[in-house]
């Protein structure tokens, strides 16, 4: 999307169907990872108030919560058409915040270490 404005509920909505769309085009591929449903978990949240499913703790693939924590990092560092990206230090500062809460610990923690201490970088943020 590449609105200059901040989203309206419905265009928000209509963002939130990126996840069940995503699934349909994974669906039927052939692979030993269940890819569509990894897809289409991508945006639960530990504490249940994820969407499209509230699906809730370790209800939520493995996979899928590696996703939630690069997705979200990705998301809030990089500056979008309708908001300025955080930056990297205000994004990992809040995937820090929301460990446990949005954000499986123990992914989270691993994302901060790769930053915070391996020296891992985002291109173009």
């Amino acid at each position: 999307m590449s609105k200059p404005t901040k989203l309206t509920k419905l265009e928000f909505r209509l963002i939130k169907e990126h996840s069940r769309k995503g699934y349909e085009m994974l669906n039927d591929v052939e692979s030993p990872w269940p890819l569509a449903e990894i897809v289409y978990q991508h945006h639960e949240r530990m504490d249940g108030s994820g969407y499209p499913r509230n699906l809730k703790g370790d209800d939520i693939l493995i996979e899928a919560r590696i996703l939630a924590v690069a997705d979200g990092v990705e998301a809030m560092a990089s500056h979008r058409p309708y908001r300025p990206g955080l930056g990297i230090n205000a994004a990992l500062d809040e995937i820090e915040k929301n460990r446990g809460i949005f954000y499986d610990e123990a992914v989270a923690d691993a994302c901060l270490r790769l930053f915070r201490e391996k020296g891992f970088k985002l291109k173009g943020v």
